[in-house]
């Protein structure tokens, strides 16, 4: 029987190719999505398209209202920032970093896995072509480690030790869009943009766009992403 493994699945890029890696690692993949109140809430059809053709066990989709504290172009009425260099663009943490979301979100992966006897959490963080976000550092994700491991009944009793796994940590876009690719990602049920228009088309001027497009042309993939 396989071991279960729970994966944060937003729809993007990032989480979907964390998702196929825990799949070939043998893993049974649980994903977990969250409608947190983000204005690109497209994500979240994404997220479902990703899972379904990825074959998962089981899909949960979490809604927490994440606008009741504001502090983010995503989740606020805060500017997207738009037509930023992507070179120098995590010099600093931009508006769109929504306070402690990878915390929030960690956390309910922990609740699900010690509920259903998982000791296995994937995150797509990578620390390399990001927007400078500090929960997507490994300083975040092994602090994040430690404290599953004294928080929960299952660790206190012995049971198992949680593991939070970041096979994206040290990978640059074009990396992980290759890594996609070999494990026979579909990357054009992904989402990745910060500012889509009404219609779902990708803003194509936000950070998030600017990432994305990047990644693709020096990953030398065609990007199947329909942009405004």
């Amino acid at each position: 029987m396989k071991q279960l493994a729970i994966v944060l699945l937003s729809g993007g890029i990032d989480s979907a190719t964390t998702a196929a890696i825990a799949a070939a690692r043998g893993f049974s993949v649980h994903a977990l999505s969250f409608g947190y109140g983000q204005r690109h809430a497209v994500e979240m059809a994404a997220a479902g398209r990703v899972a379904r053709a990825l074959g998962v066990a089981r899909h949960c989709v979490q809604s927490i209202d994440l606008r009741a504290y504001g502090g983010s172009a995503l989740t606020d009425d805060i500017d997207v920032p738009m037509d930023r260099p992507v070179v120098g663009a995590a010099d600093e943490i931009p508006v769109t970093y929504v306070p402690a979301r990878n915390t929030v979100f960690l956390a309910h992966a922990l609740a699900m896995a010690e509920a259903c006897g998982a000791f296995d959490i994937f995150i797509g963080a990578t620390a390399v072509d990001y927007s400078g976000y500090p929960d997507c550092r490994p300083e975040f994700v092994a602090k994040f480690e430690e404290l599953a491991n004294v928080a929960t009944t299952a660790a206190v009793e012995g049971r198992g030790r949680f593991r939070i796994h970041a096979p994206l940590i040290e990978m640059g876009k074009a990396d992980i869009i290759r890594e996609g690719v070999r494990l026979g990602v579909d990357f054009s049920l992904t989402h990745s943009c910060y500012a889509p228009l009404a219609n779902g088309a990708a803003c194509g001027r936000c950070d998030s766009c600017a990432l994305r497009r990047k990644g693709f042309e020096e990953a030398g993939v065609t990007d199947p992403t329909r942009y405004a």
